[in-house]
């Protein structure tokens, strides 16, 4: 009898969303949402971004994140994924927001962090990394509606809000930018 791998796309007995099924054994292939760590990392009164190398939205500004890998806290997360962007080594300082981005099955967790030394430099996924000043930050060139809502959740923060995760602004669920333009389903 042959035992190579075969799933079929049904629902599984008792559950009422269709999966993928091993045709053998009966084994279900959840596919469960990615988890995407990042940082508003801030020194001097400045924020770290990094301009994106990579698609979705090369060229466009964001903070350091990416998704989270195998056997790491969402902190090593983070600080690895500072590492790879923009060479940073990173002070975590604690959990700043929680966001959901279903249209993309993604849920954010976005750090507030410090540079623990101020070497920076941009890693391979980036085309430049830089510290901006508030008034500086390139608002019409951030790469994605959590980005806007990481700077000003952390600005939030920054002016005395309390220490409890952020989430999601009310109804957005990150598929449009702040000026209302819808996003393509590829991106990010």
């Amino acid at each position: 009898m042959d035992k190579t791998p075969s799933f079929s796309l049904r629902i599984p007995e008792g559950d009422g969303v269709a999966r993928k099924v091993c045709d053998h054994c009966g084994f279900v292939a959840y596919e469960n949402p990615k988890i995407v760590v990042g940082s508003v990392v801030r020194h001097e009164g400045r924020v770290l971004l990094c301009r994106r190398a990579i698609e979705p939205r090369r060229g466009f500004w964001t903070i350091p994140a990416g998704y989270m890998e195998l056997n790491e806290t969402p902190e090593e997360g983070a600080r690895r994924e500072a590492r790879e962007e923009a060479g940073a080594d990173l002070a975590i300082e604690r959990l700043l927001a929680v966001y959901s981005v279903p249209r993309i099955s993604q849920v954010q967790l976005i750090f507030r962090a410090a540079l623990a030394d101020p070497r920076i430099e941009a890693g391979v996924e980036s085309l430049e990394v830089r510290l901006f000043e508030w008034h500086e930050i390139p608002w019409d060139d951030l790469a994605f509606p959590s980005v806007h809502w990481a700077l000003n959740h952390d600005r939030e923060a920054e002016d005395g809000a309390p220490p409890v995760p952020f989430g999601n602004p009310a109804g957005d669920l990150g598929d449009r930018m702040p000026d209302g333009r819808m996003l393509a389903t590829d991106e990010f």
